[in-house]
């Protein structure tokens, strides 16, 4: 079963001002986990950081984020998504229990 959840996706874009040269803009989408491939959640400080910085699309300042690590074969691969870990954990394995007791 295939889950349903909202990325936050980050793309640097090059500018001149800066310590480091680059802005970072926000956005959101749709994307869909196949929970079999999903090895760690952790609570992502950095985005949430960012929101406070009102650097993020409107979302409530009380937003929580997390970071999925996928397994992708030899390596792997990390997502961030809008939830808190405990939320997004729910949201992914609760689906599958669904599914088992029938």
């Amino acid at each position: 079963m295939i889950v349903k959840l909202v990325e936050v996706v980050e793309t640097k874009q090059a500018h001149s001002q800066g310590p480091s040269g680059f802005e970072s803009t926000f956005s959101l989408r749709e994307v869909f986990v196949n929970p079999d491939q999903v090895v760690c959640l952790r609570e992502e400080h950095n985005t949430k950081k960012s929101l406070t910085e009102g650097k993020m699309p409107d979302l409530d300042q009380a937003q929580q984020f997390t970071r999925i690590q996928m397994n992708r074969g030899n390596s792997g691969m990390d997502i961030v998504v809008v939830g808190s870990p405990h939320t997004v954990e729910e949201k992914i394995f609760k689906t599958q229990s669904r599914l088992l007791k029938g």
